[in-house]
């Protein structure tokens, strides 16, 4: 691929993701916190960004992936996406998980600091492997309180396209601090994963 078509394709994948950033403002701002219905596609897309845990891991793995750029920018996003469906199959079935609310905080923690260490020359692999661990557990969450019918598996479509939704907004944002400059874009995007990992540990301390 030649550098001009890498540009411009990097130039229209950020446009895209900023663009669904800004698409789910308005969600954030009338979805309500916690885990309610589950059955739909809507409540299925709402309860995904209607939870603190769940955005600000989801966001994280898409600023992670910009961080790394490269193959990253789609193969960490959509590995997450791929493992968390298998979480949430296992979560369906009725298969136990331990540790699955402090998985979910954990991985908060965990990718906030990967930001914040600047952790951008990772192996592809490794990235790969910590986001998809996280996913499961987000996954059985969601997949413990879905129906077994149809209602259930459009449940499972709504909070799948919700994630990709969220990981696109955190690319967009990791794209966008990426074109401040050498010096302030690294300096700004350790510190948002900072904020998320202090966050993250305000979930698990109960503070948040």
């Amino acid at each position: 691929m030649s550098n001009a078509v890498s540009t411009r394709l990097r130039r229209h994948t950020a446009r895209a993701a900023l663009a669904a950033g800004f698409a789910l403002v308005p969600a954030l701002a009338f979805a309500h916190p916690g885990h309610g219905e589950a059955a739909g596609l809507v409540h299925g897309f709402l309860h995904p960004i209607g939870g603190l845990d769940h955005v600000l891991a989801m966001v994280a793995v898409g600023i992670f992936a910009a961080q790394l750029g490269g193959r990253a920018i789609w193969a960490v996003p959509a590995t997450f996406v791929a493992l968390m469906a298998a979480g949430g199959a296992l979560g369906m079935w009725g298969v136990d998980l331990p540790f699955v609310e402090l998985g979910i905080v954990g991985s908060i923690v965990a990718l906030g600091l990967v930001v914040a260490l600047g952790w951008k020359n990772a192996p592809l692999g490794a990235a790969m492997a910590l986001v998809g661990f996280f996913a499961v557990f987000h996954g059985h969450a969601h997949g413990t309180e879905m129906p077994t019918d149809a209602s259930g598996l459009a449940y499972a479509a709504g909070f799948l396209a919700a994630t990709t939704v969220l990981h696109l907004a955190g690319i967009g944002i990791g794209l966008a601090l990426g074109k401040l400059g050498e010096t302030r874009a690294p300096r700004l995007t350790q510190a948002l994963g900072a904020v998320v990992a202090v966050a993250g540990l305000g979930l698990l301390s109960g503070v948040i």
